[in-house]
């Protein structure tokens, strides 16, 4: 809203673009970034009427405009910091010699007679700093108004051939609408980058929320799969994963070996030693599963102290030496607990399915109970 800094110059002929979130430094004037060229320049002044003839008659007041300077520019300031918010805006008496020089400027470049690109390219760089400090088109066509109003009263009273005076009007106002339109017309690229910014930014965030929903999926869908307690799949997953890996055996011709166990008189365990105690053993159990097993096996927790694991591509005989490892590193850490583990296989002639090979394994772990030594059954 900074009508005060209407009709003043920017800084300099470097200008910016936003690109991937970051401001660029672009070394073209906004006249070549805006694809302005002389043909188009002259195009725009033949649409207006701006003729040569015209401009000419125009700058051929430039002394007269000179003359009495100091008043356009010190009345326009004057109208202008009446204005509450106007007069916050420019805030001290070094801000406002500033704008004074700046407007002093743009208005002996109205009367220049030098209507080329320079030119055009000033009054493009005016709407960029304009929408830069956020001036609204409303407050920059009002000071517009307040200044032509301001020239046209000097050019009327002072210029002497009266045949001069509305050709001379004529002209400043098709003029200042020359400016109008570059200026707005930089409004209106500025804008489009903005939007086009913004747009980028929604897509990366777009993208950034895709990926991190899709992470947090697959990371609850992993949670929805493991047991808490010790961090292996849960009965539900072990079913789905043995079904997928009989489909696998059967695709393949394979064999596929299914093992289960569970920890003798675990409730003796809970009862003397407490929950906190049982809980150790169990979870226990999962580590040493997740450390003896091979990447391409299934560890699972059925429920309470029953466990099992899927062995793909792999017959009862290279079953057993795992299960003894299993059973050894647990009898390591708890030599006065045992496990009971039943072992059955299926394939590669003819294949049984899941519930079929579950229950087999689990009638073998209860025989496994009643044998001394080792106590795996199969």
């Amino acid at each position: 809203m900074r009508q005060v800094a209407a009709l003043s110059h920017g800084a300099g002929n470097h200008n910016y673009y936003m690109e991937d979130n970051t401001l660029v430094r672009v070394n073209k004037t906004l006249l070549e970034q805006m694809q302005i060229s002389d043909a188009e320049i002259e195009h725009r002044m033949e649409l207006l009427g701006l003729t040569a003839e015209k401009l000419n008659l125009l700058s051929s007041h430039k002394s007269l405009i000179e003359d009495h300077l100091d008043i356009i520019v010190d009345e326009f300031y004057e109208k202008q910091t009446e204005i509450d918010e106007i007069a916050l805006l420019i805030g001290d008496t070094d801000t406002l010699q500033r704008l004074h020089t700046a407007l002093r400027k743009y208005v002996i470049d109205l009367f220049s007679g030098k209507y080329d690109s320079e030119y055009v390219n000033n009054r493009l760089r005016i709407g960029m700093v304009h929408k830069r400090i956020g001036v609204e088109p409303k407050l920059y066509l009002s000071a517009v108004m307040t200044l032509k109003n301001l020239i046209v009263c000097i050019l009327k009273s002072n210029i002497q051939k009266k045949e001069q005076v509305e050709p001379t009007l004529e002209t400043l106002d098709k003029l200042l609408y020359f400016d109008t339109t570059l200026i707005f017309d930089t409004y209106i690229e500025s804008l489009i980058g903005e939007i086009e910014n913004a747009k980028r930014r929604t897509e990366a965030y777009a993208k950034s929320l895709e990926k991190k929903v899709t992470e947090r999926t697959q990371q609850l869908e992993k949670l929805a799969k493991l047991d808490p307690l010790t961090n292996i799949y849960n009965r539900r997953a072990m079913q789905e994963v043995l079904c997928r890996e009989l489909v696998v055996a059967k695709r393949r011709k394979t064999k596929l070996s299914f093992v289960y166990f569970d920890i003798d008189n675990f409730k003796q365990i809970n009862d003397k030693h407490g929950h906190i105690k049982g809980d150790e053993v169990l979870k226990h159990i999962g580590q040493i599963l997740l450390g003896n097993l091979r990447a391409s096996d299934i560890p699972c927790r059925y429920g309470g102290d029953e466990f099992c694991f899927i062995l793909p591509d792999c017959d009862i005989e290279n079953a057993k030496p795992v299960c003894k490892k299993i059973i050894k590193s647990f009898v390591k850490k708890y030599p006065d607990f045992s496990l009971s583990m039943g072992i059955t296989e299926t394939g590669k002639e003819s294949y049984i399915d899941d519930d079929s090979l579950i229950k087999a394994a689990d009638e073998k772990m209860y025989l496994a109970k009643k044998e001394s030594g080792p106590k795996i059954c199969f």
